[in-house]
């Protein structure tokens, strides 16, 4: 099971990459300094079902959940997001200002 896990784990890593190295995104205003090394993995394009940075509309229907149950969510993992999502040393304060930066328009 774990080494499914990891397949699976490494795998949408590796489509992140590749989909960060093929696709230019410009966002407006600067991003917090983990969203490039974390987030943005993910989050810049929308891989694996994650919300897009700047999609607002994406983005609505996370946000109504409260702040509270968003970084619950990043501190423990959900769907292909892993615990932490990519960024272990984020604080909770940190996932607040990564969260509402791409749920932003940009």
């Amino acid at each position: 099971m774990r080494t499914i896990v990891f397949i699976r784990r490494a795998g949408i890593r590796v489509a992140a990459v590749a989909a960060l190295a093929v696709t230019p995104v410009v966002l407006a205003g600067d991003p917090p300094a983990q969203y490039a090394a974390s987030c943005g993995a993910c989050h810049a394009v929308g891989v694996a079902g994650a919300p897009a940075t700047g999609n607002v509309d994406a983005w609505a229907p996370r946000m109504a959940k409260g702040m509270d149950a968003l970084v619950a969510s990043v501190r423990n993992g959900l769907n292909a997001m892993p615990p932490g999502g990519l960024c272990n040393s984020c604080s909770d304060e940190d996932n607040v200002a990564l969260i509402t930066y791409m749920a932003t328009a940009q």
